[in-house]
């Protein structure tokens, strides 16, 4: 497992999925920027819908960076139909400025236009951390799902489509592919777009040796982060045949692996708790859930394990 907690550097919060008003979304991308700095975060990734609609924007917010808040260019890009004849889409947080826009002129299906694992594979060449969004909300077959050979993760918690449509995961889609051996992290975004309430409600928390671009999407690739709606992950470590997690006042501390694998610790303000993997014999990896006593929760990163 990557030890990423004890690496040099710190936690950076940030919103991976975001819309302004260059696409679908009520505000300029000025005062997007603006509202999650005021927020506390401290990086985010704005993410137009990158179709002819909109004349395939990549927000330039170059002029927003400051010493305490940075910005990751990006897009939602969509091509090609999933097996329910809809438009796909996915977030590219990196995406470069000049990337060639493909032949999506609005979000229907149009004869001759890349597939979307072609255009998924097209962004992570450019350099792009490429992310299958809301599986729930899109109608995501598994099928579908597979296709995308390119994508670094999976949009498990989309703060936006828990509060438009109450269809909010990404999980069933994950630990599927986890299962078929797909080495992809998971992310919890907003997908804001300030007309209803669906910001400020999931993030990621990235560790890097610094707060910029470079580095944000470096760590991201290497799967150092975890992602949360409130609770705080400090550690994740296996120890002898156990998993120990240290984390902020708990009242659940859950961990799933293959199948029906998974074994929860509950508790009162628990700021560390140890499972036993005797029931995780059989599934290759694991992932580890924090709930607070309110509800919110952070997840890990997969865990592959060296049986």
């Amino acid at each position: 497992m990557t030890d990423y907690f004890s690496a040099p550097g710190q936690f950076y919060r940030g919103n991976l999925h975001t819309h302004s008003n260059l696409s679908d979304g009520a505000l300029d991308p000025i005062e997007v920027c603006r509202r999650y700095k005021a927020e506390g975060y401290d990086f985010i990734a704005l993410t137009d819908h990158f179709v002819g609609l909109y004349g395939y924007p990549i927000a330039d917010t170059l002029p927003f960076r400051d010493a305490d808040f940075t910005t990751i260019l990006g897009a939602e890009i969509h091509s090609g139909a999933m097996q329910n004849g809809e438009l796909w889409h996915m977030v590219a947080v990196g995406l470069p400025a000049d990337f060639t826009p493909p032949n999506a002129p609005h979000f229907r299906p149009v004869e001759g236009m890349e597939t979307g694992p072609e255009i998924a594979a097209r962004a992570r060449a450019a350099g792009a951390y490429v992310v299958v969004a809301h599986p729930q909300w899109s109608g995501l077959t598994l099928d579908d799902a597979r296709s995308i050979e390119a994508a670094h993760a999976v949009e498990v918690y989309n703060h936006g489509c828990a509060m438009g449509c109450d269809r909010p995961d990404g999980f069933h889609t994950l630990d599927l592919l986890l299962s078929e051996g797909r080495q992809l992290n998971l992310i919890a975004t907003d997908d804001a777009h300030f007309t209803e309430p669906d910001h400020f409600g999931g993030w990621v928390m990235v560790k890097a040796p610094e707060n910029t671009p470079e580095a944000l999407l470096s760590a991201l690739k290497e799967g150092a982060f975890y992602s949360s709606q409130g609770p705080e992950i400090r550690d994740v470590y296996i120890q002898g045949k156990s998993i120990v997690v240290d984390c902020t006042a708990a009242s659940a501390v859950i961990v799933q692996g293959h199948g029906s694998a998974a074994q929860a610790v509950h508790g009162q303000a628990m700021t560390q708790a140890e499972i036993h993997l005797g029931r995780f014999a059989n599934s290759p990896w694991i992932r580890v859930t924090i709930m607070d006593r309110a509800g919110k929760r952070a997840w890990s990163n997969p865990i592959w394990l060296d049986h």
